[in-house]
């Protein structure tokens, strides 16, 4: 089910529920929420238009991301990671971010090194959602 750019996974619980999981989950591998947009009531609001269930978590490592600022430092165009819980055709669905995919482009091998291993971190969270 991963993508090119997503690690994810089908899980039994609604949004609401796996939103709480991930931030558990989150939290056990060192990362605190630094946003959490509900595009469902966003889309409402702004457009009146009715969409499933969709949250943005913006998720961030303070000791890894302050690695990779000090590498690059306007790799804070690319942060926070982002976490998705959404509803699609009745399951809810979980998915990550593959930092490693998304700093390729910056050509800075000790960057994908901090990337890789923010990545290893959110595979975790992935796994042990749902």
């Amino acid at each position: 089910m991963d993508t090119p750019y997503a690690m994810k996974k089908t899980v039994a619980s609604g949004v609401h529920e796996a939103c709480e999981a991930v931030k558990e989950a989150l939290s056990r591998e060192g990362f605190g929420i630094l946003c959490e947009i509900d595009v469902q009531a966003t889309l409402r609001a702004k457009l009146g238009k009715e969409v499933e269930p969709y949250v943005i978590l913006g998720a961030c490592n303070p000791p890894l991301a302050h690695e990779a600022l000090s590498l690059e430092e306007d790799i804070g165009l690319m942060l926070p990671c982002n976490v998705v819980v959404y509803r699609k055709e009745g399951h809810t669905v979980v998915a990550a971010i593959r930092p490693t995919r998304a700093m390729e482009v910056v050509g800075n091998p000790r960057l994908l090194e901090v990337a890789s291993q923010v990545e290893e971190k959110l595979a975790r969270v992935i796994e042990h959602v749902g």
